[in-house]
Parts: structure tokens; sequence; C-alpha cells
């Protein structure tokens, strides 16, 4: 290991690689199907099985075999392939992603934009289908006969035995698409698809998507002034979103609305469809009602068989509706104090765990993730006969799937420097699927606790090196906002925050109020407010890590993040220049207007009806204030890829022009031909060496001993 960690980080794509993922269980629980590179620096996935019985591990589909997409960077891939996978923040290549059919007996899946089907059972020889180019997300039917696909904005379906396509549903107009799911359902909803199949394979619920009353946008490349700007249809907070409807289209071409209030549920949330039934989930503009409509599958026609309301905003949590093979709804709640399990109306979870998502269901038994801590992200079952079942030990956060009885659990703890992913049969031994994924070769040196009287999950990490009396400049690492956590009990979570602290750096992460895993009220705290509540937690849990590590020198204190986190970091320096004293803004959100309907609106409402919201959320007033002896202007490096879709460059081009224009010296990065993701290999790496290099120069930072 010669390299340096941010060029080894890089390679490995944060040593995900050769790791396995895209875990399937056939519904017998006798086959796993799952991807996985070849080795921790190979960018190409390939498709594997393994046999439960006898324990065997076989390579199904290896792409190099079956494409030229070269090293994983230069793939040939439809346009919405490729906005696929920034909505999903795939940095891999090869085989991202596959379906099968019910019984899990062949797949599904593309390489650069071509559609290949192969049969775990007999032969596995991959089979290249004549289709038109460009094809997106195949779907097997149940039976394994057909495959749905869409290309060019249609949905075509083809019969495998007769080796003939039938496109079931064509665009009218240039805007308007069948089969794919809109911006705001990928983005923000974790909704990939836009059609789901009959359990029967006789017809098909497909998604029509109509994205032309969205305001278009321009994303230029200033470092190729010859090439046309890309053109987006991008959902702003305010604006007017994608009109979604549903229609369920029979493989003769008959086709029949499904009828629900658009207009007063105009999210599409997610729709299940097994054989007790079609359901839909549906959301209203403002969030705060969340519908579960059961179809006739007939007439479209449409009832109600669960909604959820709160005057805040519901959320969205993965997994439910689903159903028991009795038809028995999987729903949630939240209730005292608690996001919780109902099936069949019945709570099944107590207040003291939170639920986070249902995983799978195997006949009557329910997996789901949940947390007694929030640190800790454990694996649960619930079952009439065998009840509420902890599956896991904790402290880990851990994932699963379950079918036939066999359990797969995937976990990473403190302890291990890699995941490992474990197979459980309903008898035999336990199995290991094999990872080739490469050890970090940092060991984070991490100490948890709860900071303060909000008991805020806290994380500091010390260099190796450091000897008690040795003071220490202060780096604030956070994301902290919805949707995501920095501070769990996995060791991976910690390894770019360990690198910094080996540069010199006593490094705290926290989460504060908003973050996931303590319950609606705890999540609901930043209604109407994103930029207070957070940044008053970051203070308050350096100053509790300080009480608890009198190393920790406030009088430098810097701090970094990306996305939410870039927004964070500025708005620190902007706010509470007395506390902060350098920050790196990665990707940043300045003006909340500027970011979409669906994340926004949740939280600041519209900004035509609560332009105060806005107003007190935003960087840009706080930019143009000129600095005084009170409020002194900090050190500021805003860093931007030029072609980011999600969170455009213009919020770092307006809040450096505030900032000019009040007379504040800043930094800005522009990073040409990178999105909201930096797979690139040199940026990567380069992004955290500069990081390090701007923090150390502001704060007078020695190099750390060789």
């Amino acid at each position: 290991m010669t390299d340096s960690f941010p060029r080894r980080q890089a390679r490995t794509r944060r040593f995900t690689l050769g790791a396995p993922r895209g875990i399937t269980v056939s519904p017998d629980g006798q086959r796993v199907v799952f991807l996985r590179s070849k080795g921790g620096t190979d960018p190409l996935n390939c498709l594997w099985t393994l046999d439960v019985a006898t324990g065997e591990e076989r390579l199904v589909v290896d792409p190099r075999a079956l494409d030229t997409g070269g090293d994983g960077t230069d793939e040939d891939l439809p346009p919405e392939e490729r906005a696929r996978r920034e909505r999903s923040r795939e940095q891999a290549g090869g085989i991202v992603g596959y379906a099968t059919d019910r019984p899990v007996t062949m797949a599904a899946f593309t390489l650069s934009g071509r559609l290949y089907v192969v049969a775990f059972v007999a032969g596995l020889t991959p089979r290249l289908v004549d289709t038109p180019d460009g094809v997106i997300d195949p779907r097997p039917d149940p039976t394994g006969t057909r495959v749905a696909y869409v290309a060019g904005g249609a949905l075509r379906v083809y019969e495998l035995a007769a080796r003939t396509t039938t496109t079931l549903a064509e665009p009218e107009a240039e805007h308007v698409t069948y089969g794919l799911a809109d911006f705001v359902a990928a983005e923000e909803m974790g909704r990939m698809r836009g059609f789901w199949w009959s359990p029967f394979g006789d017809s098909v619920l497909v998604a029509r998507v109509d994205d032309s009353p969205v305001q278009r946008w321009h994303i230029a490349d200033p470092a190729n002034p010859d090439r046309e700007p890309a053109t987006v249809a991008y959902p702003a907070a305010g604006t007017p979103n994608a009109e979604v409807t549903l229609h369920l289209i029979g493989l003769d071409g008959t086709r029949t609305p499904v009828q629900w209030d658009t207009a007063a549920f105009e999210y599409l949330v997610d729709a299940t469809w097994d054989y007790t039934g079609l359901l839909i989930t549906v959301q209203s503009r403002d969030q705060q009602t969340l519908q579960v409509l059961r179809v006739n599958p007939v007439n479209g026609a449409t009832n109600p068989v669960a909604v959820s309301t709160d005057p805040r905003w519901v959320d969205i949590l993965p997994g439910v509706p689903a159903r028991l093979a009795g038809g028995e709804l999987v729903w949630t709640a939240d209730c005292e104090g608690a996001h919780r399990l109902l099936v069949d109306g019945e709570p099944v979870t107590p207040p003291s765990l939170q639920f986070r998502g249902v995983l799978d269901v195997d006949g009557d038994t329910v997996l789901f993730n949940a947390s007694e801590d929030p640190v800790s992200i454990g694996l649960w079952s619930w079952s009439r006969k065998a009840g509420l079942q902890a599956l896991t030990p904790a402290p880990g956060v851990y994932g699963g799937w379950m079918g036939g009885g066999t359990l797969v659990v995937s976990g990473q703890d403190l302890i291990h420097d890699t995941p490992s992913v474990r197979v459980r049969p309903a008898t035999g031994r336990e199995l290991t699927i094999t990872s080739f994924a490469e050890p970090p070769g940092l060991e984070p040196r991490v100490e948890l606790f709860a900071a303060g009287e909000r008991e805020l999950r806290t994380a500091v990490l010390l260099p190796s090196w450091h000897e008690p009396g040795q003071k220490l400049p202060v780096l604030m690492d956070p994301y902290g906002g919805p949707h995501a956590q920095r501070v769990l009990a996995a060791r991976g979570a910690y390894l770019t925050s360990q690198w910094f602290a080996e540069q010199g750096f006593a490094v705290v992460v926290a989460d504060g109020r908003g973050t996931p895993g303590r319950g609606p009220q705890w999540e609901r705290a930043v209604y109407r407010d994103l930029a207070d509540p957070v940044l008053e937690d970051q203070v308050d849990a350096l100053r509790a890590a300080a009480q608890r590590h009198p190393d920790l020198d406030l009088s430098r204190v810097g701090i970094r993040g990306w996305s939410f986190g870039g927004f964070l970091a500025a708005l620190a320096v902007l706010r509470r220049p007395d506390v902060f004293h350098v920050a790196v803004g990665g990707a940043p959100v300045t003006d909340w207007k500027l970011y979409d309907t669906h994340y926004t609106e949740r939280y600041l409402g519209r900004p035509e009806t609560d332009p105060e919201a806005y107003r007190r959320s935003s960087l840009l007033d706080d930019a143009a204030t000129p600095a005084t002896a009170e409020r002194p202007n900090r050190p500021l490096l805003l860093v931007h890829g030029l072609a980011d879709d999600n969170v455009v460059a213009a919020h770092t081009l307006r809040l450096s022009s505030a900032l000019l224009a009040a007379g504040r010296p800043h930094s800005v990065l522009p990073l040409s031909g990178v999105t909201h993701m930096t797979p690139q290999e040199i940026v990567a790496e380069n992004l955290l060496l500069l990081q390090v290099d701007f923090l150390r120069t502001a704060l007078g930072v020695p190099a750390p001993p060789a």
C-alpha cells in the first residue's frame, strides 16, 4: 500500500469496489444472486450466483466478455441511464442493476444501452437481445417469458421465445415518456422505476410523465464553449412539477387510466402489485397527506386503504406499503414519539424502537430496519408466529434480504475493516459471500458520545500520534441535514475523517436536529428553518467535545462539508465567525429557491407563501453583509462541479457574487465536467489534498509527524 490514502480511496470508490451488492434471494431460498466486481480497484460489476445448498459461488456474466465498456468510465450510455445513475449516486460500471422473474431463474440487464438476458438454471450463457439502442431498466415478467424495457421514452415488450418486440406505449409529444421515473421521484422519493408487471405477466402498470410544465435550465460547459449547453427540466421550489399519471396497459395494447385526484395528490410515490392486488401510494404537494390506494385493475378505479397526515409533513419510509401472504397491509405510523411498524393497522414495534423501513416480506414474515440507538441500524423481523425478533447484534449498521426462509445479512461495525455479507439458510450452515474489497489501511480512532442537553450523537477522532497535552486545531466534518447520518457505529463512516485527523486535526462529527434515527419530533425540528437549529447543534457539539477533550483548541476551528454539509460549512463562517475560523463548502445549497420542489417545500413550504422561511435559510443575505470587527470575514473555499444538475453551480456563483459585492474575500474552485458526485480518481484525490492545504494554511497547522 504505497499510494496515499486519498488515492486509494478514490481508486476503490471509497473501498466499495469488490464488495457484494444488489442482492436477490430466490423465493425457495436456494439461490442468492448478487453483483460484485473482481477486485477492490475493478470498477466493472459482474453478475454472480451463490448456491445455498453447496456454498458454491458462480460467475454468471463478466461484462468484459460482452461489451467494450473498457474500465467502466467510457461506456456508451443513453442519456436517461446517465441521469438514473446520477440520481442513484452510482459510481461503478459494468452491470449496475438487473431484474429477475419471480422464481429467480433468469435475469435481464443492460450494458451500454443494449439488452441481455441470462438463465441461472441452464447454460449461464448471456444472450444479446435485438432491440433498439438506448435500452433502460429492463424487467422480466413474473413468468420469465417476456422482458419489458424503456427505449426512446417508449415502453416496449420483448417476447423471448418468438424474439419479437411490441411497443405498448409511445410518447405522443416531445416531453412525454412512458415507464421512467420523474426527477423528484428518483432524486427525493427513492423511486427509480416507472413500470410494474402484473403478477400474471399479462399487463403492465405504466407511469406517463409529461415534464413540459417544468421550467428548463441550461447547464453549460465553460471549459468547452463549442458544446451546446445541456437542457434539463428542473422543478425548483414553487414552480410546476412534471405531470405524472398511471395507465394499465394490456399486452394487446388496451389501455385503462388509473383514476385518482392528481390535482390534490400530484406526487406518485410508489406502486406494488402482487397476488393480493395492486396498491399505489400518492402524496399531496404540501406533503401533509400520504395516501395508499387500492386499484381495480379492470377499470382503474381507486379507493383508499390507508391515510397518514401531519400538520408539517409525512415521511416517506422505504418498503411500505407491503403485504403479507394473506393480504394484511404492512404500513407505518408516527405515534408515541416514534416511527412504528403497523401490520393490519396494529403497531408491532414498541415506541422505544424507531422503525426505518421494510427490506423484504417472506410469506408472513416482515424483515425491516430499526434503531434502539440512532447510531446503530439493526435488522429485525416480525411474524405472528415468532413476534418481534432482533436479528443482529448492536452496535452496527445492517441490511438484509429474505426468501424461502433464507436470510442474507450485510453488516458493518466499529471493529472490522470491511462490511460482511452472510447467508443464513433456514436449515444448514451459515455461509459468507466473499468480498474482494480492499482494506482501507487506516484505523479510525473514534469515540462516540451524546453531547449536551439534546444528547447530540457525536464522534471525536484524534490523530494516532497525538499525545495528551498537545493542542490540536478542530475540524468539524458534518453533513448535518435531513435524510443522512454521519455518526454511525460503522468504521467505514470515519475513514476520511480519520485521514484529516492524521493531518493534524481533532475531527468532530455531529448529527443535529433534522437528521434521521431519532423520531418524528427530532426530524421536524427544522420545519421552516434549515439553518439556525442545525448550526446551533454543531456549536453545542463542538463545545461538548472540547469539554471532554481539553486538547481541542477552540481558537482554531474549521468546518468542511458537501451538499447540505457544504451549505452548513458556509453558514458556519458567515453567521458564527466567533466560533468557526475557516470553511470548505462543497456543492452548497446557498439559495433554497434554486433547489427542487419535493425536498425544499417539505421543510420550507412554498416560497410565494412563506418567503421568510426561505430568507431565514438562505446564505445570500449573510454574504451581502459587510464584515465588521465583531463579525470578521473568515477564509471560505467554495467547490462546485459545473455539470451538477442537482445542486446547480448557480448556488456557488450567486453566493460568490454577493460576497464580492460586500467586499468579502473568498476562494472558488470550479470543477469542469464534474457533477454532484466526484467519482473521477484524480478529482476525488486532489480535492482532499487541496482542502487540507487550505485548512492548514488558514489555521496555521504544521505538517504532521512523518
